[in-house]
């Protein structure tokens, strides 16, 4: 090689370090290895681009580190982006992947709170005549269904929060005394929703809770109560829509600092929408002296499956999750992205049992809790 071509080869390759180093705060985006070429291919021409509403996620972070596998292995080059959170972000880096000549977009939207993002995005590929696959973040069927080259790839969200809702009430009906600390007959418990808006969140609380009363009440017990008499929800948010871990632990904190032990009001269960604020929750739990192996713990539930999640459940620090499966996602994923780049069915190859129509495929999901 040249000692110019050399030159160029390693500021290339610096210069995309840099870009990883700073890409969870600036929402850039960030090159990967591809399996196609050693380095990856990061001028964007002939990449599968891949949006992620925001690399911070932890159920997203497996995903992804799944998918950048998959995608290497199956020798197709692509190039990873990080939304930052922000939709306007998203949808400005798939202009400029779409100029680039990117040929597929692989989209995990920002904005679920309507499908204006989303429609957005569809216009935009349509009109450069490539493929996109949404995932994991709902998108409505008629907006999917208005581009043939369209689909999506998600859950029976409705099913987590019953899934879970059902561990969770036969999990009390088995421990009610333990459970119940004051004594008082009914159970206190705290909901950690994640963001407003959000078609999974929603449902993982309706029936999270529903279910769970209903376990409750077939065995005559009282129904769940809120913590919080006066809330004008029954679940608290994270500020930032982020779903976090830091605002799991922020939010428990405070509301231990009135409704504990001492007071008479303890809560008594930690329902979260996610892994992420469950594991908060049991942080915060931990700094008031609950939930460490020994002595009293209070049940925490979550959603996704995470490591550190299952490893607390098998040490009797969490009590139970829902797997969403990241794995299983990402290899759907990159088989639609191999079948639509060869124009065959998108969903070739994969589980007929688990698609919809012709414009989604569902992920299963699973129990985990301790033996």
């Amino acid at each position: 090689m040249e000692l110019n071509k050399l030159y160029k080869t390693m500021m290339a390759g610096a210069m995309a370090l840099s870009l990883a180093a700073c890409s969870g705060d600036s929402g850039s985006s960030t090159a990967s290895t591809s399996g196609s070429a050693a380095g990856g291919d990061t001028s964007g021409e002939g990449e599968v681009s891949v949006f992620y509403y925001t690399f911070g996620d932890d159920y997203i972070s497996t995903v992804r580190a799944a998918l950048d596998k998959d995608l290497a292995d199956a020798g197709i080059t692509y190039n990873d982006y990080d939304g930052g959170n922000n939709q306007t972000t998203q949808t400005e880096q798939v202009q400029t992947a779409i100029s680039k000549g990117s040929k597929c977009l692989v989209v995990n939207l920002v904005d679920t709170a309507s499908q204006d993002a989303a429609k957005n995005i569809i216009e935009m590929a349509e009109g450069a005549g490539i493929p996109v696959i949404f995932f994991n973040r709902s998108v409505d069927e008629e907006v999917i269904t208005a581009y043939d080259k369209a689909a999506f790839v998600g859950t029976d969200y409705e099913m987590a929060g019953k899934m879970q809702g059902d561990m969770i009430g036969d999990y009390l009906n088995a421990n009610y005394d333990t459970v119940d600390i004051n004594g008082d007959g009914a159970i206190s418990y705290i909901m950690l929703k994640g963001q407003e808006g959000n078609a999974e969140a929603d449902a993982r609380t309706k029936y999270g809770v529903e279910n769970a009363n209903a376990k409750l009440t077939g065995e005559g017990r009282e129904e769940l109560v809120y913590y919080k008499a006066d809330a004008p929800t029954l679940y608290e948010l994270d500020k930032d829509g982020a779903w976090s871990s830091a605002q799991g632990t922020d939010i428990v904190q405070n509301a231990l600092s009135q409704y504990n032990e001492d007071n008479g009001d303890m809560i008594e269960l930690v329902i979260a929408n996610n892994d992420g604020m469950a594991l908060g929750a049991l942080s915060a739990l931990q700094n008031a002296g609950y939930n460490n192996g020994e002595g009293k713990t209070i049940p925490i539930f979550g959603v996704d499956a995470l490591e550190d999640a299952k490893t607390a459940i098998d040490e009797g620090k969490m009590t139970g999750t829902v797997k969403q499966d990241g794995e299983g996602m990402a290899k759907a994923i990159c088989q639609m992205v191999e079948n639509m780049l060869s124009d065959k069915d998108k969903f070739d190859g994969l589980d007929a049992d688990n698609v919809i129509g012709t414009w989604r495929i569902n992920i299963p999901y699973s129990e985990y809790k301790a033996d």
